[in-house]
């Protein structure tokens, strides 16, 4: 199977969604033959929805650009539902404010960040699973500001971005 660039997979239809084994497998298989090594699986039933809940598949590689959400409203929150990840904030200037390993089991890996604060993350397991949740709806000029002092996705700096970050003793 070649590599795809598609970002998600199709939101679901009806009044009710549960997560499946087979909609686990159908995110981790979309991941792996993702070109970013991650896709999003939507659970709202579409993009106007008032809240935003989303699946995140994703594998070791995959660069989350450091980002903030500049919406007075876009506080977002994030539960680890399988694997594990390196969570950073940053300063303006794109230096570290927090380091934090994050995985599922207990304590429970949850993250909750305010509207404007500059974040990303490192992927450190395979078939790592994230839930995603924040007010809509989604609108893609405005939902994400992307850092200047961070590569851009799909470059080879990117990568190197992520191997200095990764180097980098945690905090």
């Amino acid at each position: 199977m070649g590599l795809m660039t598609k970002k998600a997979l199709k939101n679901p239809k009806g009044d009710f969604f549960r997560l499946t084994d087979e909609k686990i497998s159908s995110g981790v298989r979309a991941s792996r033959a993702s070109d970013r090594l991650r896709i999003i699986y939507p659970v709202q039933r579409n993009q106007k929805a008032e809240v935003q809940r989303l699946l995140n598949f994703m594998q070791p590689g995959t660069y989350v650009r450091p980002h903030r959400h500049p919406m007075p409203h876009a506080t977002e929150s994030i539960v680890i539902l399988q694997g594990k990840l390196r969570f950073f904030t940053f300063d303006a200037d794109g230096n570290r404010l927090t380091d934090d390993i994050v995985s599922t089991g207990l304590p429970a890996g949850m993250i909750d960040i305010e509207p404007g604060v500059w974040h990303s993350f490192l992927v450190l397991e395979k078939d790592t699973i994230i839930f995603e949740c924040k007010k809509g709806p989604y609108n893609a000029d405005t939902d994400k500001e992307f850092a200047d002092w961070a590569p851009e996705e799909g470059t080879v700096e990117s990568r190197n971005w992520m191997q200095t970050i990764n180097d980098k003793d945690p905090m």
